[in-house]
């Protein structure tokens, strides 16, 4: 039942975007990028919850039984309100920027404000491994590790092929994507070392 709750409130912080872009378009009469931003905001929450439709029925098994464990509830507890505030941070930031901030202090402190519940995410996260089993705790371990050295190599190639004028990507586009490829990997590095231990 976990995963299908994490999904709803997914969807609820969706439609709450949406919610925002329609009345900052009919309401506050937001410019167009503003609106955008809050539409891309939601389309990638939906997004999200449309993934945990994806997943096979053993892993929401899997998810439900770690989750209704007391350090599970409790990681839940804390992630969600982290994502609200990840999502208000993130659009304060651009907003912001794009309004044209003058002072470079002020200017990298409004850039890096998304970072602050990412923080908060990450100390959930270490919270929730001091608390879980044993077996758990390798098989999390192990997942991190995976994300870590794969990320790694592949921001190390694609510097490879950037200074060899292979491929041209903008530097901060990249440094950007860092952070979910190593979310997208551990999920599946837990996702193959559960079943493998389990």
């Amino acid at each position: 039942m976990t995963l299908r709750r994490w999904m709803w409130i997914f969807v609820a912080i969706a439609l709450g975007s949406f919610a925002l872009a329609g009345a900052g378009r009919w309401l506050l009469q937001w410019p167009d990028e503003t609106v955008g931003l809050w539409v891309g905001i939601g389309a990638g929450y939906l997004l999200g919850a449309g993934l945990f439709l994806l997943m096979p029925r053993w892993w929401r098994q899997h998810c439900d039984d770690m989750y209704a464990q007391p350090a599970g509830r409790r990681y839940i507890r804390a992630l969600w309100p982290i994502m609200i505030g990840y999502s208000l941070t993130l659009f304060a930031s651009i907003w912001f920027i794009k309004r044209g901030v003058e002072s470079v202090p002020l200017r990298a402190l409004l850039a890096v404000l998304p970072v602050i519940p990412l923080a908060m995410m990450m100390g959930a996260a270490l919270r929730y491994l001091r608390e879980i089993d044993e077996l758990q705790r390798r098989i999390e371990t192990e997942s991190i590790g995976i994300a870590s050295l794969l990320v790694s190599l592949l921001y190390f190639a694609g510097g490879l092929l950037q200074k060899a004028e292979v491929i041209d990507i903008d530097a901060g586009v990249a440094m950007i994507w860092v952070f979910p490829l190593l979310a997208a990997i551990y999920g599946i590095a837990k996702m193959r070392l559960t079943k493998r231990y389990l």
